[in-house]
């Protein structure tokens, strides 16, 4: 068919010549620069068991066929209302009846009523807290969460009472309490605090403190009262949230709207005060008094304990809307939001190979309620016809313009199936991703023509549909959040958004900036539509990052970058698709009086004050509208005092309200209290140096966006590391080297890393490799984003085992195998004597895959694995990313490197000479060159 109109093709061939290519700030309060980046990785070791830690709930499971229980603690039962419950057989049942206008009731004073502070339970009920269950570390993603139906306890008749409706099964109690599982740094109970029925406050605090572990860790465990010493901008203070974190057992879930104060819009909470007679609660933050509406009536503390929101830090809310209360169906969920697959068909043969047999491999990975879509694109954008078996049919429209309205009416009432079920089209999938055709033209990579502009309105406006005809302010409401797979091999060449071959030519930089403007802007309008854009770059031509990027990060998406189409490639396909969340997402952050959040560093963008609650008078939190949410994102938040502090305790409660996978509305409060001191040395014992070497991480990286500006931040990180000693260390010695705090210990050695690492260092050469790097780096949760700047360095032993060591270059022993875990690239080193053992070493390679495979299983993107032996050219990689302490003289090596004490002088003569001189300091001597010891 002629240029403007659309073309149904018999068998797919290659269509002319194509090609592709691939930002985050911080969020300052009043000033909102361009939508940051950010993401939550597992715990380490050593936290794992306090982070997973969560109260134990029984579950009900509906043995209804073809549905999925979701979040349900039932409604709960309300003074002067039924009492509702769900019926295991799916029939017909009231809906929950609740109250609504929390503010509507007259306030009752409780003057000669006891009221009753939410401290710890009593220990007259056996044991004290609830219990902690430890999931695997490497456990699968959890399914959509079970609910519990905790009993409330019968209201003290007061008044008189409704009578109750019979429940049609029995229902399951809160798991009894058990003792409290401290988290890492967790604080000792000091004698003469007071405690409430055998727990002190310590201990209620460090157990809510490893109930929020998996979602939130501070970079302290106790709050600095003054003002100036607190606010020392070398060291900070903040936190890292996780709000789309996934774990198992899920937090308890709750099926009404919460209780929140009607003067500053704080939720209830387990340090809320109640008035058990009326049900009244005082507000944590503002100290009003709000109205329960009765829930929370009840004859002593013991009934209060079965309200999970009055007993844990962090609790669930979920609303399932108008459909059958506790449960949605699995294909409506599933089947509402699409995948498309948006394929260059501008590769050469070798690359289209390894795309071919990644993408078979990922529609036969896909559940088969999934609907898709394939779309390819290079002169011209070609939506392929999922009804037609035994050919790939498409319809083709032209590249080198912006989509009419014409043609997308063509497109979206035509008479193809652009968007079908798999276990529909699975078959004539394969055969479309089996007859694509390698280009066939003499033009390199780089001149190849691509509309990757083109090819994503089409896709934009195919997975919306009819609603095309909708204004543009109407926002369409999809089942879930659609993803389109952007198939990168090349730069943008052709139609919208594109940019020239060539960096000299004379416009090339007016046009980039163009080309940056319309690619935010896709990425905005898919954003609107809740469709997130993943860029999957891979390939050695360059694919122009700077452009490339607003478009994945404005949607919500995630650009990698890859060698070639192969493993990892396919890993990273079936990862995308599985790590949502939700969407529509809203973070808001409430602090006590005199703390104020400064920055925050995410995916994520300044909520209007359209999108908050007006409803509050005084509500000053900060809200920030998240790009998305997802598993293995995590935020930073960046908070000082505005005033010294005169309480005894802190409060924080973050908020994460989206929308669920299983179109259910989500409201995530976590809230946790820290207690305050008043001496610089229990808050230095109180702070966690790993996370807040990552916050410390996450705003120097902001600030480098290009090679100069890594620069400066490699030079800042000295200055840090030295006011840190100067203002917080024991300076009491005349001596010109200064100690550094020892309760940081581990901070300088974290900081080195960074300052020397890809982040900031010279490992990474090329620029789009370190802005792409740096954007992943900004979204990632804890683990990935310690893994990043700190590597972590695995020996293997006897029988399958490993040690964990120093990132040092005197590991690379020949007798040993070494594993190197660098968040984005995991290294298996193998040194000679071992190699010449053929029974040794496939068993420590074995061992080693299998680790490493244990590590990386959840991880997005999934890590680069390179395995090389010693000596070997590619070993340039690890050694380059460990501390050459093999400058270090022999007693400063076995201070940092015990182990080496095992070897004779001979071995570790014949250890330092197998490395080649180096002009890169040791961390010991980075250190004398501060003029600071450890």
């Amino acid at each position: 068919m002629e240029q403007g109109g659309s073309q149904r093709q018999g068998h797919y061939h290659s269509h002319g010549q194509h090609m592709p290519s691939p930002s985050q700030e911080s969020l300052t309060l009043g000033n909102v620069p361009p939508p940051p980046t950010f993401g939550a990785g597992s715990l380490d070791p050593a936290r794992a068991a306090a982070a997973a830690a969560q109260p134990l709930l029984r579950h009900a499971v509906s043995a209804t066929p073809g549905l999925v229980p979701t979040p349900s603690l039932h409604s709960h039962s309300r003074q002067g209302h039924d009492h509702v419950e769900h019926h295991s057989d799916g029939g017909e049942f009231p809906a929950a009846n609740g109250d609504e206008g929390l503010g509507a009731s007259v306030l009752r004073t409780a003057q000669s009523m006891p009221v009753i502070p939410m401290g710890p339970p009593p220990a007259s009920s056996g044991s004290l807290l609830p219990s902690f269950a430890t999931p695997s570390q490497y456990a699968g993603p959890p399914a959509p969460p079970k609910f519990s139906s905790p009993p409330r306890p019968l209201q003290p008749e007061y008044d008189v009472q409704p009578p109750r409706i019979p429940s049609n099964f029995a229902e399951i109690p809160l798991a009894p309490h058990s003792p409290a599982q401290r988290a890492d740094n967790g604080l000792a109970s000091p004698s003469g605090v007071g405690s409430y029925g055998g727990v002190s406050e310590e201990e209620f605090d460090a157990y809510n403190l490893s109930a929020s572990a998996p979602f939130l860790l501070f970079s302290a465990q106790k709050v600095l009262s003054e003002r100036k010493l607190m606010n020392t901008p070398s060291l900070g203070f903040g936190a890292l949230v996780c709000p789309g974190r996934e774990i198992e057992p899920s937090p308890p879930v709750i099926m009404h709207e919460p209780f929140r104060c009607q003067n500053c819009g704080a939720y209830v909470n387990q340090h809320s005060t109640i008035a058990p007679r009326t049900g009244s609660w005082s507000c944590t933050f503002c100290k009003k008094s709000n109205e329960s509406n009765g829930e929370y009536r009840a004859a002593s503390i013991d009934d209060l304990r079965n309200w999970p929101e009055l007993a844990t830090s962090v609790v669930d809310y979920v609303d399932s809307g108008t459909r059958r209360p506790g449960f949605v169906s699995v294909s409506e969920a599933s089947m509402s939001a699409p995948v498309v697959l948006l394929i260059d068909d501008s590769l050469d043969e070798e690359h289209l190979a390894q795309l071919q047999e990644s993408l078979h491999t990922f529609l036969d990975s896909l559940s088969s309620a999934t609907r898709i879509g394939i779309v390819t694109y290079g002169r011209t954008v070609s939506v392929f016809d999922l009804s037609e078996s035994g050919v790939a049919a498409a319809d083709v429209l032209p590249g080198d313009s912006g989509l009419s309205h014409e043609l997308k009416q063509m497109l979206i009432y035509g008479t193809g199936v652009y968007l079908a079920p798999i276990h529909v089209c699975l078959s004539i999938a394969h055969s479309i991703v089996s007859a694509l055709r390698p280009y066939r033209g003499g033009l390199a990579e780089a001149m190849r023509e691509r509309c990757i502009g083109t090819a994503v309105d089409v896709v934009l406006a195919l997975i919306q549909g009819p609603a095309t005809e909708l204004p543009v302010s109407t926002s369409k409401r999809s089942g879930g959040r659609s993803r389109v797979l952007l198939c990168v091999g090349g730069p943008n060449t052709l139609g919208p958004g594109s940019l020239p071959y060539s960096t000299n030519h004379p416009n090339y930089p007016y046009m980039e900036k163009k080309a940056t403007k319309h690619m935010e802007h896709l990425g905005q309008e898919a954003r609107r539509l809740d469709i997130a854009v993943d860029i999957l770059c891979a390939g050695t031509c360059p694919v122009r990052i700077p452009t490339l990027q607003p478009l994945a990060s404005a949607s919500g998406g995630l650009l990698v970058l890859h060698d070639d189409f192969g493993e990892v490639y396919c890993t990273n396909l079936q990862r995308a698709v599985r790590r949502s969340t939700g969407f529509r997402g809203i973070l808001e952050i409430r602090c006590s009086d005199d703390v104020a959040v400064t920055r925050v560093i995410g995916p994520g963008e300044e909520a209007h004050v359209g999108t908050r609650s007006g409803q509050f008078r005084n509500d000053t939190s900060t809200a920030v509208r998240l790009l998305s949410v997802e598993d293995c994102q995590a935020f930073a938040i960046i908070i000082e005092l505005e005033d010294d502090l005169e309480e005894s305790h802190v409060h924080f409660q973050i908020v994460a309200r989206y929308s669920s996978v299983h179109q259910a509305e989500v409201t995530r409060v976590m809230t946790v209290r820290l207690p305050t001191t008043d001496t610089l040395t229990d808050y230095l014992h109180s702070v966690d140096d790993e996370v807040a070497a990552v916050l410390i991480a996450k705003k120097t990286v902001l600030e480098a966006k290009t090679t100069r500006d890594a620069a400066d931040m490699r030079a800042s990180v000295d200055e840090r590391v030295k006011d840190i000693a100067v203002k917080l260390g024991n300076n009491a010695t005349k001596s010109k080297i200064l100690p550094f705090p020892s309760s940081l210990s581990r901070m300088p050695e974290l900081l080195f890393h960074l300052k020397r690492g890809p982040l900031l260092g010279s490992i990474i050469g090329h620029e789009d490799e370190r802005a792409v790097y740096r954007n992943l780096y900004l979204q990632a949760g804890f683990e990935l984003s310690l893994r990043m700047i700190a590597p972590r360095l695995l020996m293997h032993r006897e029988a399958g085992t490993f040690e964990e060591l120093p990132a040092h270059d005197v590991a690379m022993q020949s007798d040993s195998v070494i594993v190197l875990d660098h968040g984005t690239d995991v290294f298996i080193w193998t040194g000679l004597r071992v190699v010449a053992d053929e029974a040794r070493n496939a068993e420590a390679q074995a061992a080693c895959r299998t680790l490493v495979q244990e590590l990386t299983e959840q991880r997005f993107p999934a890590p680069r694995m390179l395995s090389f032996k010693e000596g070997s050219s590619q070993a340039r990689y690890l050694q380059s990313r460990l501390i050459p302490a093999h400058k270090d003289p022999p007693y400063e090596q076995e201070a940092r490197f015990p182990q080496l004490r095992v070897l004779t002088v001979e071995q570790r003569a014949r250890l330092k000479s197998s490395f080649l001189p180096t002009d890169d300091l040791s961390f010991c001597e980075w250190m004398r060159r501060l003029k600071l010891s450890v």
